[in-house]
């Protein structure tokens, strides 16, 4: 394999305090990298840099890891721009509006579905993100949610089964059947092509009983919980997440100190979604609190066509720092090992020995610069497991 040396980099977050300042972005200045194949080979001082085969200038840009999404929803079809234009004129945002997606989603082909993910994809690859979680969600049925995590698994390795979005208009007078079916016929049909189970455990969609089953099935299968929890108000949702030992909880806006408590003494990750907040004129949550509490946090951008129509992360990461108490460091950390950790993943969002050689390089000396420049395209090359793709 070709070795590549990368120098001339004035900021690098390596997410290893062991490798630059001891805090836990591990930033390393004047610093360069070594990749060999599609892995991190070396990382230190530009001065000590190791002789490699061929060697790229990074021109005095800062590199960070590879964003690491953790929570997307790519298999849609269809558009909800007046749902959007109204709520903005002041109608509340409820869960019955994925009904129109799910129509929409139904109804388009497979080539149309698997065109919309690598589209969003693509989008999200040139603000940096390298590693992308999505979920199904809006098919609803046996056959739809089984192709939807089939034409999901064609782009990624982090799917998700959320035949439990929310009950089916199919079954509106029967919920009862919607989650024998979700726990049963849906769930074998799906279990081939996924990674994760998951469940929007709220008002308006399913209950902490209904959650508890749903989740413990997909155990069983071999599929490991994450949960949409707390987003709309308080519930059972975390509580749920950290009592089956989800991956993460995500959403976390109305939590109790009991919830805040059960996620610091857990390995279950609060991943907030503030695109979801902005796009709802919602309560945004308070990120400061977890943190300081010692719960880990992920950052993810929630890309749906109704609550969070967003794929950039830096955004998300400008949001965050302004609306939601986190610092720059704390922001870009959520964002790549924070992902990684609602993942369950060791080999990605950190720039390290061993590591996934994802790498972001940004037109500005710092990180800082994702949050001081809100909305100015900073990422100008990004690499993917040792390949620039951008």
């Amino acid at each position: 394999m070709t070795t590549t040396l990368i120098t001339n980099i004035p900021a690098l977050v390596t997410n290893d305090p062991a490798l630059g300042e001891h805090t836990p972005l591990g930033l390393l200045p004047d610093a360069a990298l070594v990749i060999d194949g599609t892995r991190i080979a070396w990382v230190g001082p530009a001065d000590a840099a190791p002789a490699a085969d061929q060697a790229v200038d990074a021109q005095g840009r800062a590199v960070i890891p590879g964003f690491v999404d953790s929570h997307s929803h790519l298999v849609f079809a269809g558009d909800r721009t007046q749902e959007f234009n109204a709520r903005m004129s002041g109608r509340a945002y409820s869960a019955g509006g994925i009904r129109t997606t799910v129509a929409a989603t139904r109804a388009a082909s497979d080539e149309e579905l698997s065109a919309n993910v690598a589209k969003y994809m693509a989008e999200a690859l040139r603000q940096g993100t390298t590693t992308f979680e999505t979920k199904s969600g809006y098919g609803l049925t046996v056959e739809d949610e089984a192709r939807a995590l089939r034409i999901a698994a064609q782009h990624t390795d982090e799917v998700t089964y959320l035949g439990a979005h929310i009950v089916s208009p199919d079954y509106a007078d029967d919920p009862a059947a919607y989650v024998s079916l979700v726990t049963g016929e849906m769930l074998d049909a799906c279990a081939p092509y996924a990674r994760w189970v998951d469940v929007f455990c709220e008002k308006g969609a399913f209950d902490g009983d209904q959650a508890r089953a749903i989740l413990t099935a997909g155990k069983a299968k071999g599929l490991h919980p994450r949960v949409h929890a707390n987003q709309l108000s308080y519930g059972p949702g975390v509580q749920l997440a950290v009592e089956l030992d989800a991956a993460s909880a995500d959403h976390c806006t109305h939590l109790t100190d009991a919830d805040v408590d059960a996620l610091a003494n857990s390995a279950t990750v609060a991943t907030l979604l503030p695109g979801a907040e902005f796009s709802t004129r919602a309560e945004w949550p308070d990120a400061r609190r977890l943190l300081d509490a010692g719960v880990t946090v992920a950052l993810s951008t929630d890309c749906n066509p109704g609550s969070s129509f967003t794929s950039s992360v830096p955004f998300c990461i400008a949001l965050a720092v302004r609306d939601m108490g986190m610092t720059p460091d704390e922001a870009v950390w959520s964002a790549t090992a924070g992902g990684a950790a609602a993942l369950r993943r060791t080999d990605i969002g950190r720039i390290t020995p061993g590591a996934r050689a994802d790498l972001v390089f940004l037109d500005a000396p710092s990180h800082v610069h994702l949050a001081y420049r809100p909305g100015v395209p900073l990422v100008s090359e990004v690499w993917r497991q040792g390949k620039r793709c951008l």
